[in-house]
């Protein structure tokens, strides 16, 4: 697989996450929580150990990038920095 090909697998996994993100904020502003840590609390998977299969960098990062975003949501700024 060529480092073309695995680019445009990051950019198009990246463009999922997009859409995936826009869905979750659509959902928080219909319910009307937006900003809001009082809501129920999400767990979420680690991502699994990357096996430097090429075919997977796409899966692996989106993972990570959904893993960061989700606790750094919960955590407070100090904890962030």
């Amino acid at each position: 697989m060529s480092q073309h090909n695995l680019y445009a697998i990051i950019r198009q996994q990246q463009a999922q996450l997009a859409a995936i993100q826009v869905q979750i904020q659509s959902l928080i502003a219909g319910r009307g929580v937006e900003g809001s840590n009082t809501g129920s609390h999400i767990e979420v998977a680690k991502p699994p150990v990357f096996n430097r299969e090429a075919g997977k960098i796409g899966e692996f990062i989106t993972a990570c990038r959904l893993y960061l975003k989700m606790k750094m949501r919960e955590a407070m700024v100090e904890e962030q920095i």
